[in-house]
């Protein structure tokens, strides 16, 4: 079964929309292909169909063969068709480019339209304008030779030495006070990267195979590269950089060099770079830097984390784009809307510097709102908090005024390594989570994962909809084995602060129940080992249909609920929020999904138990009124929406 359309998708299938495109089609059973000038690909190959080279306006075909044809080629055509489709309006939101954690996008640039206009990953928001400061470091090559046997042995204690030189170099770096305590996360991941036995021992094995150690090093960092890119999850995508960053540093130990420095850094100016380690941008002088613009990495990067963590507007992803920035002059950038331009005409230039200054005098007059405690009229206090998903995002948070987290999404921490995370590791990490943020409270989300987002060290089944599958709190209780270890983490962990603990995708009152006896389990474990331990309050995410439909139910069993808006008002309207097709009917201002949240609240007050939000819609200002007359006394988001939510409750008050 086939169909023609002329593409309307706004520049064609590029990056972002082909991506966008074989999730689509990935959705369906069927065989799909898309065909243009007589060339059939696979519409579930991004590489594959951007090489295809669509154009907007040009005539192509879709192909289905399978039980579901009709249904595919519906979808695609309607994507295809959407003039829309690929825009930064169209997709899933991220805390990066999230309309509600972001100011509201001014008006484009009078020259955007102009070649010399670039598109990139909006990954850290904020305007700005200045020269451009050029960092493209030669790349590095092996020797390209093969080992004699008798040399093998020392290129291994060779390469050994180069990981113990790497690791002390970013041990003196993580002693030092410059470092804030985010990047100080940051360094602390990559040391940790470079004492992983998958890349080490996948290098030595190259080694042992005849290989130099630069040669071994570049082969292995490529390969543990390519496993994480070729998960469909941007977080696991964003450490591929982080390995290559790694394997770099190894190399120019390796080499006896030292790599280009960004010490010279002129004041205000465009960092451009195809890729920069996230080792070296921590160590760079930030305070110097007016923008960031890289060739490499996304929204969910440690580029990205830097880069918001310090204020800097950040466009990341521009590819091979990013060479036509070697030789400018001057750079403009739209961090709220990946927008890059190159060597700006006189009215862009008099556009951005404008747009520099609204945005100073709006985080100006938004800053005296980062110590405000909201109320309500009536005297009750109303937390807003931060959703953060690592310690390396906590200093944002704090500078934005977070009354303790809301969410802290603990999947980055097993998505993050090679293996599972011990339980020791985990304790640390959430111990210093709560003592950042004590006497606040800080909610931790139990591990939510599944089929879509694979980890290492537990096998998924393949199931059509993994969003429906064995996910979140079911795979939890079937795998006590991992979940255990995590509870014991969090009880270890209360010691140290106002610890919470909130349950995913709770569709049944037994999965609470269940949790509790492990709990208990885990407590009586570590008291008879002597441990010290606390005890904390056990809460539900509100996400599925189920869970509002059973809340007063729900509500006599936990301490607390929290409303995940997102896959809240997916479930409700049965539209998956990563098609394009039904991206209308993902709207939380939805009457039905308006209803769920205020059934919700209404059952939570009933039984006097605390109910807070931590999906997007919780730094809605148009909403926030709304929610607060529904009830809720806990607001939890972005860190940048953070302040504008704290002024809009104190209006409220104030009326």
């Amino acid at each position: 079964m086939e169909r023609s359309t002329i593409v309307r998708v706004h520049e064609g299938l590029h990056a972002r929309p082909a991506t966008r495109f074989v999730k689509l089609a990935k959705g369906f059973e069927s065989d799909v292909e898309l065909v243009k000038d007589g060339k059939a690909v696979s519409a579930k190959s991004s590489v594959k169909l951007m090489l295809l080279a669509v154009k907007e306006n040009q005539e192509v075909t879709v192909r289905a063969n399978g039980a579901d044809a009709i249904e595919a080629i519906e979808a695609l055509i309607g994507y295809l068709e959407n003039p829309k489709a690929g825009l930064d309006n169209e997709e899933p939101q991220t805390p990066a480019n999230d309309a509600a954690s972001a100011p509201a996008l001014q008006p484009a640039p009078a020259a955007s339209s102009e070649a010399n206009s670039l598109r990139g990953v909006a990954a850290s928001e904020g305007v700005a304008i200045g020269p451009a400061f050029a960092h493209f470091p030669p790349d590095i090559a092996g020797q390209g030779r093969m080992l004699q046997a008798d040399e093998i042995a020392g290129e291994i204690d060779r390469f050994r030495a180069a990981i113990a030189a790497v690791q002390a170099r970013m041990d003196r770096a993580l002693a030092q006070d410059t470092l804030s305590a985010g990047d100080r996360g940051i360094v602390a991941a990559l040391r940790d990267i470079a004492a992983d036995d998958s890349l080490t021992g996948e290098a030595e094995k190259a080694i042992r195979g005849g290989n130099d150690a630069v040669s071994a090093v570049i082969t292995a960092a490529s390969t543990i590269a390519a496993d994480f890119s070729a998960v469909d999850d941007h977080y696991l995508n964003a450490r591929a950089d982080d390995v290559h960053a790694v394997g770099r540093q190894i190399c120019l130990v390796l080499l006896g060099q030292d790599d280009v420095s960004l010490e010279n850094i002129p004041e205000g100016a465009i960092l451009i770079a195809d890729d920069i380690g996230a080792w070296d941008l921590a160590r760079a002088p930030l305070k110097r830097i007016g923008g960031v613009v890289c060739g490499h990495g996304g929204a969910t990067s440690h580029i990205a984390i830097i880069a918001r963590s310090h204020g800097i507007p950040a466009v990341l992803g521009l590819g091979n784009q990013v060479n036509a920035l070697r030789a400018a002059q001057e750079v403009a950038l739209d961090g709220n809307s990946g927008q890059v331009i190159v060597d700006p005409n006189a009215a862009v230039r008099a556009d951005f510097a404008g747009r520099v200054e609204a945005a100073a005098k709006e985080r100006a007059g938004l800053s005296v709102f980062k110590t405000v405690t909201p109320k309500r009229a009536d005297g009750r206090v109303i937390e807003v908090a931060a959703n953060i998903g690592s310690l390396e995002e906590i200093e944002a948070a704090q500078e934005a005024g977070a009354m303790g987290v809301g969410l802290f999404r603990t999947e980055l921490l097993f998505m993050r390594h090679m293996h599972l995370p011990s339980e020791d590791m985990q304790a640390e990490t959430y111990a210093a989570l709560a003592k950042a943020f004590a006497p606040y409270p800080v909610i931790v989300r139990t591990l939510d994962i599944g089929g879509d987002k694979p980890i290492a060290g537990i096998e998924f089944p393949d199931e059509e909809n993994p969003f429906l599958g064995w996910r979140g709190i079911r795979m939890c209780l079937d795998r006590p084995d991992i979940f255990k270890r995590q509870l014991r983490a969090l009880l270890r962990a209360a010691v140290h602060g106002n610890v919470k603990v909130m349950l995913p995708m709770v569709s049944d009152i037994s999965e609470v129940t269940r949790t509790r006896a492990l709990v208990d389990e885990c407590a009586a474990e570590l008291k008879a080992e002597g441990a010290p331990y606390a005890t904390f309050g056990l809460g539900v995410m509100i996400e599925t249909p189920a869970a509002v439909l059973i809340a007063p139910a729900l509500a006599k069993e936990v301490a607390f609920f929290s409303i995940g808006t997102n896959d809240l008002t997916q479930y409700i309207m049965a539209a998956d929020r990563l098609n394009p097709t039904v991206a209308k009917l993902n709207d939380v201002t939805n009457p039905a999904v308006m209803s769920a949240i205020e059934l919700t609240a209404k059952a939570g007050v009933a039984a006097g138990i605390m109910v807070g939000m931590c999906g997007e819609a919780a730094g809605r200002p148009d909403l926030i009124p709304t929610f607060l007359e529904m009830g809720l006394t806990e607001l939890s988001m972005s860190p940048a929406s953070i302040q504008r939510a704290k002024k809009t409750i104190m209006a409220i008050a104030g009326d």
